[in-house]
């Protein structure tokens, strides 16, 4: 199959991994001694991390097609090869179909997205996740839960992918306009631009992969479904429906919920991962579902 049809996750070890002992070691002791605490580890197979089901999940997707490499993950990670024997250990420990991997020594792994075709690229590094986004590539940082999220034991379940619209699927045009003059005036503006389709947000492609992928399947039998969860409501529903339209992209489920707290309607639907702009939205959304934050658009620059 060609290269241009497959889905390509990136995942940094320490979204795929619980890494928060080794972690603890390199803040409190150092570089040397995190290299140290790896190797004399690396026979010690790592806990699975935040990001860990949803991989499962993608990769099993292969399964249901009978093609080895229609969705591929890549590990793209700051570790050494060195350093790194102890995470491609558990890959194996754990089963997962993933043999090719970026080990950039420190350096930012998100440039390895383009020459692997990576569509998304997931890390708990919230850095390296904004420079990706900075340079037009979709990324999100993978946040960490209290413990009380539950997590499907079933790999080859349906993946139930949810994102908000504005600055994530979509340009932060409009959200300019609501953070500059308030809600009025971006109701205003959006019924008067309802039939001017917005631009693409840093997520449009990854969407767009993920359709190509659900169209292989019938609508009943998909192994993916998608939701947008956004805090737009009636009449500004409107321009994002017709954006859609434009671009071909069909969403199984439109959540549109005038401000309302997202987290129940999340879980009423059943997601796997969410991915949202909005720092609030996030924080109180990741004990219940995978959560990454995507530090794009006008509600993330004075955090740049």
């Amino acid at each position: 199959m060609e290269n241009t049809q497959k889905l390509v996750i990136g995942t940094s070890s320490s979204a795929l991994f619980d890494l928060t002992e080794s972690d603890r070691v390199y803040q409190e002791e150092g570089l040397k001694a995190y290299e140290a605490y790896q190797v004399a580890h690396e026979g010690e197979t790592l806990a699975p991390g935040q990001a860990f089901d949803l991989v499962r999940k993608l990769l099993a997707i292969n399964n249901l097609l009978g093609v080895s490499e229609r969705v591929e993950v890549i590990l793209l990670s700051r570790n050494t090869g060195d350093t790194g024997l102890r995470v491609f250990n558990s890959i194996a420990h754990h089963g997962l179909p993933i043999s090719r991997a970026a080990f950039s020594g420190g350096g930012p792994p998100w440039r390895y997205m383009a020459p692997f075709g990576c569509h998304l690229f997931l890390s708990t590094n919230a850095t390296d996740v904004r420079e990706a986004l900075d340079h037009g590539m979709a990324a999100a940082t993978i946040l960490p839960s209290a413990g009380s999220r539950k997590v499907s034991e079933e790999a080859g379940g349906q993946l139930r992918f949810a994102f908000d619209g504005d600055a994530v699927l979509f340009s932060d045009e409009a959200e300019q306009v609501y953070k500059s003059s308030g809600l009025q005036a971006f109701t205003e503006s959006e019924v008067n631009a309802a039939n001017t389709p917005l631009r693409g947000g840093p997520f449009k492609p990854f969407l767009a992969a993920l359709h190509r992928l659900q169209q292989e399947f019938s609508k009943n039998e998909a192994p993916i479904r998608t939701a947008l969860v956004t805090a737009r409501s009636a009449p500004a529903h409107e321009r994002v429906i017709k954006t859609l339209r434009d671009w071909g992209i069909r969403l199984d489920e439109c959540l549109f919920l005038g401000g309302m707290n997202k987290a129940e309607f999340l879980q009423a639907y059943g997601a796997d991962v969410f991915f949202d702009d909005q720092a609030d939205h996030c924080e109180s959304a990741k004990d219940f579902v995978a959560t990454g934050h995507v530090p794009h658009g006008v509600a993330n620059q004075q955090a740049g």
